[in-house]
């Protein structure tokens, strides 16, 4: 992983370990704060941009979302996987830019409907998606399809001292 500095104040890079971090504390919300919203920048096949809040967590190194197929963000990305997403963290504001795939092993559905179901959303792996009695009104009729951001670059703003600006670019 490259890690550049852009920083113009003199602060010292964020390092992706601080980041990761609040990643990996994010699926876990604090006392009083119910969720998190990520909003998820994909590209509609004239290239205008599409930005939907989604919800999303860090599993197992990317970022996940779920999308109904027929949702606006679901047909862009068959079309162009590229995306960014955001998110802001305690302590960071984080950007991540990459490729979203949808996710059909079994396996890692399963664990990733066990990690929802932890965190109040009753999902099941069903069929290659997840399923549940409810979801977000945007995310559109079940079955709800998993996708993985495979992340190309990332950025990250301090909002809390230590301060600081920085792009990760991962191989």
């Amino acid at each position: 992983m490259d890690e550049k500095n852009l920083d113009i104040y003199g602060n010292g890079p964020l390092h992706w370990p601080r980041a990761l971090e609040r990643l990996e504390a994010a699926a876990i919300p604090p006392d009083g704060e119910s969720h998190r919203t990520w909003w998820l920048a994909t590209v509609h096949p004239d290239g205008r941009p599409h930005i939907a809040g989604v919800g999303a967590l860090w599993f197992e190194g990317k970022v996940h979302f779920t999308s109904g197929d027929a949702t606006r963000k679901s047909r862009n990305l068959a079309e162009n996987p590229n995306c960014a997403i955001s998110v802001a963290l305690p302590s960071i504001d984080l950007v991540v830019e990459g490729t979203a795939s949808k996710v059909t092993d079994d396996a890692t559905l399963g664990r990733l409907a066990e990690v929802y179901v932890a965190l109040g959303w009753p999902a099941r792996a069903q069929d290659g998606a997840l399923t549940a009695e409810f979801s977000a009104p945007s995310a559109g009729p079940p079955p709800w399809f998993v996708y993985a951001i495979t992340a190309k670059v990332a950025f990250g703003l301090a909002t809390v001292e230590p301060y600081g600006a920085s792009r990760w670019t991962f191989d």
